[in-house]
């Protein structure tokens, strides 16, 4: 039965009774998938094999009646309903040295690109964090390149970290503080654990990748000093000279092998102007604003290495920080780095960094993906040091438990076909807008004149009956060339076809339908993005930019402007 271990597969099972037990009779994807993963972390890394056996499993369970649901729960693992209510929780691990009222959190974007659903679900787990333990947050821009640093990217992560209901305790950019961090430079200099190279590139790097130190290593530090200052005063030009760190040539990791810490970049800064052209590297900066952040607990994706960091905070004397890695959040056909989405961007193969198949926050958003359905999503699926890549179904199941009993239902009939009922009587249908919940009604007045969607009477057969979902059956007299109908009474069928349908007063919309936006050869698809025009209820002009509603039979659609949907999913 697949490739799971059997107590996982028993796992499955068993979740699935409990949340098809609680639930109506009806187990949830998200749900289950989440209990499944909690009890078995080691499985994270193959959510996609994991969530393909429990859809297997949930198919079977949600054909059993409640009762059946009950006695099988009963007879194969007695007690779990009340176990799972006991002690069933869902959240993240704790924290190593972790002090209730003084951890320390940070959020460090580089601002060279779009917040992507990456950083949405990686800075999720800081903030959940930060709340479990009391303590505080900063949102620290890394934007040490002037290169790649623009203005609407810092702008990006603040308006998705908001959307997401994340509250940070402190703002700053690694900018603001250049002159605090050539301090710490000039006193490595100084003490001679740094040293000012002219090596060219090529020469540095194939001097380090062979472990042997460039002459410019015995260089005096009086001598290395005034070039620094020569650095800071901007007396020398872009690759002539860095800073480099008397670090272990002879080490098996080549990132101790003396790095970078300081380089010129010669470009004006979207913060501080043409003020300075020595800048930090990545690992200095960040090491020297942990210390002044007072950061306790760093929290990141596996890309960036931490023994140089660690070097760092030893040569200057910092304290200690504890680092958790995982792997980065990867959803298939989407990929989150920004190298391969600014392409995307910049040669107009997509609309923006908010076009609806885009990874950014500001794409899923357009596309009804709501804030709390990334944060449930993170605490099911946790976080591993496992490479492994998300199917998006898993997050769409999230989302719809949350948008289910909240959306307003309205009909949209796409590619619409109009048809005459013969017989029809005049009605004012009044339908609620949820099938459960109290969401309010509409009326809508019908004088047997109608648009159904072209692909339902594409199936119909002459004599057959189908239903105008919320309405009266109807009975096709005729079909092929044009349709004829004509009316077949009120009484609810429990079989056949149930058609959505608009009257007179139908409002054109415009769906655009987001896909994959790589195909399985990592190569764009141009078709992922496909419009479907159709015709909705008059009920769709009341609502506003924002709102989600559910389209029967069609799909969850967010209206992004005026007469234009993008669908989020089924």
């Amino acid at each position: 039965m697949g490739e799971l271990p059997a107590e996982a597969l028993q796992s499955l099972e068993r979740m699935a009774l409990v949340n098809a037990c609680r639930h109506g009779g009806r187990a949830e994807l998200g749900a289950v998938l989440g209990g499944v993963l909690g009890e078995f972390p080691d499985l994270r890394g193959s959510a996609d094999k994991v969530a393909k056996e429990a859809r297997g499993v949930i198919q079977r369970v949600n054909s059993m009646a409640p009762q059946e649901q009950l006695a099988a729960l009963e007879a194969k693992y007695p007690g779990s309903l009340k176990q799972h209510e006991r002690e069933g929780r869902e959240g993240l691990p704790p924290l190593h040295n972790a002090v209730k009222g003084k951890a320390c959190f940070r959020l460090p974007p580089e601002p060279s690109g779009f917040m992507t659903i990456g950083h949405a679900m990686a800075f999720s787990i800081n903030y959940l964090y930060k709340e479990e333990y009391s303590g505080e947050l900063w949102l620290r821009f890394e934007d040490t390149n002037p290169k790649k640093a623009a203005r609407r990217y810092y702008d990006s992560f603040r308006r998705g970290i908001a959307w997401l209901g994340i509250t940070c305790d402190h703002e700053k950019n690694i900018s603001d503080d250049i002159d605090r961090i050539y301090s710490y430079g000039r006193r490595m200099v100084e003490k001679g654990e740094a040293y000012a190279c002219s090596c060219e590139p090529s020469r540095a790097k194939s001097l380090r990748f062979e472990g042997r130190p460039c002459e410019h290593r015995d260089r005096p530090a009086g001598e290395s000093l005034a070039l620094w200052q020569e650095m800071v005063d901007k007396r020398h030009k872009e690759g002539t000279l860095v800073i480099r760190l008397k670090g272990e040539m002879g080490s098996a990791d080549p990132s101790l092998r003396d790095p970078n810490l300081f380089r010129i970049i010669d470009h004006p800064h979207p913060l501080t102007g043409d003020r300075y052209t020595l800048w930090p590297t990545y690992n200095l900066a960040n090491a020297v604003e942990d210390e002044i952040c007072g950061v306790t607990h760093i929290l990141r994706s596996s890309e960036f290495q931490s023994g140089l960091q660690e070097l760092l905070r030893s040569r200057l004397g910092f304290r200690p920080v504890e680092v958790i890695q995982f792997s980065r959040f990867n959803f298939k056909g989407a990929p989150v780095k920004k190298r391969v989405l600014r392409p995307l961007v910049e040669e107009g193969v997509v609309s923006g960094w908010d076009d609806p198949r885009m990874p950014t926050v500001d794409g899923v958003r357009r596309r009804g993906i709501v804030p709390e359905a990334i944060r449930q999503f993170t605490l099911q699926v946790g976080y591993t040091k496992t490479e492994h890549e998300y199917d998006w179904s898993l997050l769409y199941a999230v989302n719809r438990k949350l948008l289910d009993p909240v959306s307003k239902r309205l009909f949209f009939v796409p590619d619409p076909v109009e048809i005459t009922v013969d017989g029809a009587p005049d009605v004012e249908a009044v339908i609620p807008y949820h099938p459960e919940r109290d969401l309010g009604t509409r009326s809508i007045a019908t004088s047997g004149r109608f648009r159904v969607p072209r692909a339902d009477l594409a199936q119909l057969k002459d004599g057959e009956v189908f239903r105008l979902m919320d309405l009266y059956n109807v009975r096709v007299r005729s079909s092929g060339g044009g349709v004829r109908a004509e009316y077949a009474g009120d009484e609810i069928q429990r079989e056949g076809r149930k058609v959505q349908w608009t009257a007179d007063g139908g409002v054109p919309v415009k769906v655009l339908v987001a896909g994959l936006l790589f195909d399985d050869a990592g190569k764009v698809d141009p078709s992922s993005l496909a419009e479907v025009s159709g015709v909705a209820e008059p009920s769709f002009s009341q609502l506003a930019v924002g709102d989600i509603v559910q389209f029967p039979r069609f799909g969850f659609c967010r209206l992004d402007s005026p007469g234009t949907m993008v669908m989020a999913h089924k």
